[in-house]
């Protein structure tokens, strides 16, 4: 395969910025390195359930993309789009969004236990845990500190 080449079951969107699988072939963790590697725009991928964890995202474009039930450990997002994402149910620990855009993203049920949202975008995100989460959240992107949900009490 030469430079350029795309493989077999993949298509072209957005003159060649936009790359995306055959919906009955889920895109492997490689198969994600590479299309970061090459600058690919990862938008509306259904990446749900996928190991993910480490991976760094940083600036890349996830509009729309699944990553429901997603392993995403300690994965970097700084600068990243996930407008309109699903992280639903997501593993998400010390992940890093420092400066990213998560409007209209659905993180209920995700873990972000130890995430850090300095400057991060949320308007009109679902987010866990009610209004103390939007507030440790909230506190998260305007000092960069880490959200820590485990020491809340829920009574």
């Amino acid at each position: 395969m030469e430079e350029g080449d795309i493989p077999l079951g993949w298509e072209n969107h957005n003159k060649g910025k936009q790359a995306t699988m055959s919906k009955d072939k889920p895109l492997s963790r490689k198969q994600v390195q590479d299309l970061l590697r090459k600058k690919k725009a990862l938008d509306s991928l259904d990446l749900r359930g996928a190991n993910l964890a480490g991976i760094v995202f940083d600036g890349a474009s996830l509009r729309q993309t699944k990553l429901a039930e997603a392993n995403m450990k300690g994965c970097s997002f700084r600068q990243a789009d996930l407008t309109g994402a699903s992280l639903w149910n997501a593993e998400l620990p010390n992940a890093v969004f420092e400066g990213a855009i998560l409007d209209e993203a659905d993180l209920d049920q995700a873990n972000l236990e130890g995430c850090n949202f300095k400057g991060a975008r949320l308007r009109k995100a679902i987010l866990p845990h009610g209004t103390r989460g939007t507030e440790r959240i909230m506190d998260s992107v305007k000092n960069g500190l880490p959200v820590h949900f485990q020491s809340m009490s829920f009574s």
